[in-house]
């Protein structure tokens, strides 16, 4: 291979990488790099491998990435209530919970979401029901994010390497 097939799939790479990772990570767009970074890949082997049928699919694939994202979000802030401040709480409950490792990362989001809720609102029963509403919500579109990656990543691989 020579420096004009290795560096685009290196980026393509790094694009990918920066992908999945944004599929966690809010400040990304995660389908969106992971889309480019499957397109690089196909355009660096001049779309031998992987045509138009199949990024296609990946497009599609990466639209209802976004879809996932939008709709995960409304049905539990709206069927729970949930404040602004919530969403304020949240993220500095991320903040804090870095510190705090991996279950930090989980945990912190919701109970910063929840003390927050608490100056809005004084009824504890009503804020747990609205932040866990929104956790169970951001959880499940996460999840359906983390399933049309897979699947666009397995497709591509599926036709580069059969």
């Amino acid at each position: 291979m020579d420096a004009t097939v290795v560096i685009p799939l290196a980026l393509a790479t790094l694009l990918v990488v920066s992908g999945v990772a944004g599929l966690f990570i809010p400040a990304l767009p995660g389908a969106v790099l992971l889309y480019s970074g499957l397109l690089l890949a196909a355009w660096a082997e001049e779309f031998h491998y992987v045509g138009f049928w199949a990024l296609a699919v990946l497009l599609v694939l990466t639209v209802l990435t976004y879809v996932a994202e939008i709709e995960s979000k409304p049905p539990g802030t709206r069927q729970f209530a949930a404040s602004w401040r919530a969403a304020i709480g949240a993220v500095i409950g991320l903040a804090v919970g870095l510190y705090r490792g991996q279950a930090g990362i989980l945990i912190g989001p919701f109970v910063g979401a929840l003390l927050a809720e608490l100056t809005v609102r004084r009824n504890m029963f009503g804020n747990i029901q609205s932040e866990f509403g929104k956790y169970i919500s951001k959880v499940l579109g996460t999840i359906a994010k983390v399933a049309l990656a897979i699947a666009m990543i397995g497709i591509f691989l599926f036709k580069r390497l059969l």
